[in-house]
């Protein structure tokens, strides 16, 4: 199959009409929508009226996310509040975000505090009716000057900033980290949930080979691995091979495009990834999980970010075969 014959062109006139329907339920609106229009990080407390734009699109499953601990604390307060949203807009989240870096921390009572978070997360996704909880994968053990950065992607520029704390033992740290993922897994597993690990630069899993490593060293099948297509290019990770090999690990998958020099997430047919191969691939695992939709960002030339949205949903629908 060509690339273009993949249908994933940005350069069509004419957009993909819903005719009032919602797109099907495995083509997930990625949180990236509410950050290309609202700025990172979105105001939390609009969370209710982000649900309302994500419906708006079209969609009928969509992601919510907290970023940081205090955010997830205002989410866990409210918690019944959305759910009461979700309900009366007829939306799903198969997967609820809890970017939780302090998992990771050199520091045991960080991670415990994170680990708490992290529980409250995990019953807030239960509520909420998701598959699996989803986070970044783990930070190094860096200190900053100041917390930990709240940012989208953690840059050169902002990982050279921290620091490696006196003192450390790489084998120590190393595993009470996985002691505290082992645990997190644990946690999810109690709640019917997996636990989604999602690749960026300068994570400990940012690649195929950084995760098969990480889960091997966990130990828990509900340890999952979220295809992050632009990402994954721009760090020279093979997607199709690494759609082969972590098939047994894989239920959900951000999918957007990239020109393989630097950090972005452009609509499909923007940038230099091979769909056809890339869907040829996933009928031939046989995958039959969630694509989220994840285009945008400041990083990224988008230009009318709903028509964007609209256009990468229904030929996602298409190519899975999800319309007649």
């Amino acid at each position: 199959m060509e690339q273009k014959d993949a249908g994933m062109s940005a350069s069509e006139e004419t957009s993909i009409s819903t005719n009032g329907r919602r797109f099907h339920e495995r083509v997930v609106c990625g949180y990236l929508y509410v950050v290309s229009k609202h700025g990172f990080p979105p105001m939390v407390e609009d969370t209710v009226f982000h649900l309302h734009e994500m419906a708006h699109a079209g969609f009928s499953s969509v992601e919510v996310e907290a970023n940081r601990p205090s955010q997830m604390a205002w989410i866990y307060r409210n918690r019944k509040l959305i759910k009461q949203a979700l309900v009366k807009l007829k939306l799903q989240v198969p997967y609820f975000c809890a970017i939780l870096p302090g998992l990771s921390s050199p520091h045991s009572s960080e991670r415990k505090e994170n680990l708490n978070t992290f529980e409250k997360a995990c019953e807030t996704a239960k509520l909420f009716g998701s598959k699996g909880i989803f986070d970044n994968a783990p930070l190094p053990p860096y200190q900053f000057p100041g917390d930990i950065p709240i940012v989208r992607h953690f840059s050169d520029e902002i990982l050279m900033s921290g620091s490696i704390p006196e003192g450390l033992e790489w084998p120590r740290y190393w595993d009470a980290m996985i002691g505290t993922y082992r645990d997190a897994c644990d946690i999810a597993a109690g709640h019917g949930l997996t636990f989604q690990m999602h690749p960026a630069l300068g994570v400990l899993a940012s690649t195929t080979d950084g995760f098969l490593h990480f889960h091997d060293a966990v130990g828990r099948d509900n340890l999952r691995f979220n295809i992050d297509t632009a990402n994954q290019f721009m760090m020279r990770d093979n997607l199709t091979l690494s759609l082969i090999r972590v098939k047994d690990y894989l239920d959900y998958i951000h999918l957007s495009d990239n020109r393989g020099h630097r950090i972005e997430h452009l609509l499909p047919g923007q940038g230099s990834i091979h769909w056809g191969s890339f869907f040829d691939t996933l009928e031939r695992i046989g995958f039959k999980g969630e694509i989220g939709v994840d285009i945008g960002g400041a990083e990224s030339e988008i230009g009318n970010l709903e028509e964007a949205y609209r256009r990468a949903a229904g030929r996602l629908e298409q190519l899975l075969k999800l319309v007649p």
